[in-house]
């Protein structure tokens, strides 16, 4: 059988390495990668479908995947996934302590649809008490201005979005113009020390371990998503791709757990990353619908809610069906 071509884009993850050289293969595929800054797969894939299949903002993908006749479908292979609760910063002038304290203040985020606001948003409105309406939302570049929304989006009715063109999100909270930024990395205002600008939630870490051992929730940024029409003329394709993507991750685990051999210049790497064997389970990093069920309908149910999916949907909805038979070994 001549082999499937496809091509492929995404950021250079270590879990994702041995697939990209070629040291694990997909069954039937020969594959043509592109290794690019996310924001350029995202922008690029979005606007023209650059490749067959592309690292996307797990947000994003809610956006097109629940479009009346969508051309795109996920694969459960996950990118990137981060707690945010490292991700709030404040003015210390607005009189912020408190999750609580964010009622009736102004909040920025890059763009609408950015999924680490997507899931901090969604905590604050389920969990917190602070609805969608009650705070003021702002867009702007995070530290620099002119970023806009990729996607369309319905906002829910009484929610107030003012988009911010000259300046940044960094630029705005330095001068107390908005009271918090929701940000995936920290603002360079925060990274040079301005004295007005602090974490709400110096105890990020422990906030999150104890949130996951709660609720078995970590929140997925990124996955992989394909062009249904590949998928169409080869049903088999997602199955064979999964099985890569596992592989590669499986390998990448193995040399961060391996205690023998440097890999990685940091300290204690083998043993950080079996603290979160023990904390997360044998796979630390799991792909896959079953594994990470409850992360994913939270983040339907999130995007939903905000006016980014068009419908709520199940994981069975956004993943093909191909994928889904179990397959006894």
């Amino acid at each position: 059988m001549t082999p499937l071509k496809l091509s492929i884009a995404s950021t250079d993850y270590d879990h994702f390495r041995d697939f990209r050289t070629g040291d694990v293969r997909a069954q039937g595929i020969d594959h043509t990668w592109s290794t690019l800054r996310h924001h350029e797969v995202f922008a690029r894939f979005t606007a023209s479908r650059d490749w067959d299949v592309a690292e996307l903002s797990f947000a994003k993908f809610m956006a097109q995947v629940t479009r009346e006749d969508s051309d795109i479908i996920g694969l459960p292979v996950v990118c990137s996934r981060l707690f945010r609760f490292s991700s709030f910063y404040v003015n210390k002038n607005s009189g912020i302590k408190t999750v609580e304290d964010l009622k009736g203040k102004r909040i920025g985020s890059p763009e609408w649809a950015h999924s680490a606001a997507v899931y901090m948003r969604g905590w604050m409105h389920n969990d917190c008490g602070v609805k969608l309406q009650d705070v003021h939302w702002y867009q702007a570049g995070a530290n620099a201005p002119g970023r806009v929304e990729k996607v369309e989006l319905s906002l829910p009715e009484g929610v107030e979005l003012t988009r911010v063109s000259d300046k940044s999100l960094s630029e705005l909270l330095a001068a107390g113009e908005i009271d918090c930024a929701i940000i995936a990395r920290p603002p360079t205002c925060f990274l040079e020390d301005h004295p007005d600008v602090v974490r709400l939630f110096p105890n990020y870490l422990e906030m999150e371990k104890d949130y996951y051992a709660k609720t078995k929730i970590w929140p997925i940024m990124h996955i992989m998503v394909m062009q249904n029409k590949v998928l169409e003329e080869n049903p088999w394709v997602a199955r064979n791709l999964l099985n890569a993507f596992n592989e590669s991750k499986d390998n990448s685990l193995e040399r961060m757990l391996d205690p023998a051999v440097s890999r990685y210049p940091l300290a204690w790497v083998p043993t950080y990353a079996r603290e979160m064997q023990a904390m997360f389970g044998d796979d630390p990093f799991p792909f896959g619908i079953e594994e990470n069920r409850a992360t994913w309908e939270q983040m339907l149910l999130y995007t939903y809610q905000q006016g980014i999916a068009h419908k709520h949907v199940t994981p069975e909805d956004i993943f093909p069906k191909s994928i889904m038979t179990d397959v006894v070994v």
